[in-house]
């Protein structure tokens, strides 16, 4: 599901798997006009944890409330760190292991806020966005705690 482009700049992509998360993709949809510096980061599912094989991880989200609260995190990141654009997209359903989970680019016309607006982004979605994981490993099924 894509949300649509807001006023101040982002946009927000949920997909359902098994759709791929396309990370080059969803930067081609920022318009990098007077921006020096694109930040971007990447989240994949681990084949292994401290040990233990990963087969997948498996999303469920309230869908809707997720697109509200990633937008809302994307205003605040704009407004907050002073960047131009911001571009997020996370799966919803099984990620096997090696596939994207999240895309997160933010665009600014200086790399300092860049950064920092990047991962005030991946920390305030993993605290905020309502989306719930279950690991499945070689040691069967377990809820991780937390949201993201």
């Amino acid at each position: 599901m894509r949300f649509p482009r807001f006023a101040m700049g982002g946009e927000i992509f949920i997909m359902e798997a098994p759709k791929n998360l396309d990370h080059q993709g969803l930067l081609q949809v920022l318009d990098l006009t007077d921006c020096g510096a694109v930040v971007s980061f990447l989240g994949i599912t681990r084949g292994f944890d401290d040990g233990v094989e990963i087969y997948r991880l498996e999303f469920d989200a309230w869908q809707d409330k997720l697109g509200n609260v990633l937008q809302l995190l994307a205003e605040t990141a704009i407004e907050s760190f002073g960047v131009s654009k911001v571009a997020m997209a996370h799966r919803t359903g099984p990620v096997e292991a090696g596939e994207n989970i999240v895309s997160i680019h933010v665009a600014s016309p200086h790399r300092k806020q860049a950064f920092q607006a990047c991962e005030w982004l991946i920390d305030e979605l993993k605290i905020q966005a309502p989306i719930w994981k279950k690991e499945v490993s070689e040691h069967g099924e377990k809820w991780k705690a937390g949201l993201g």
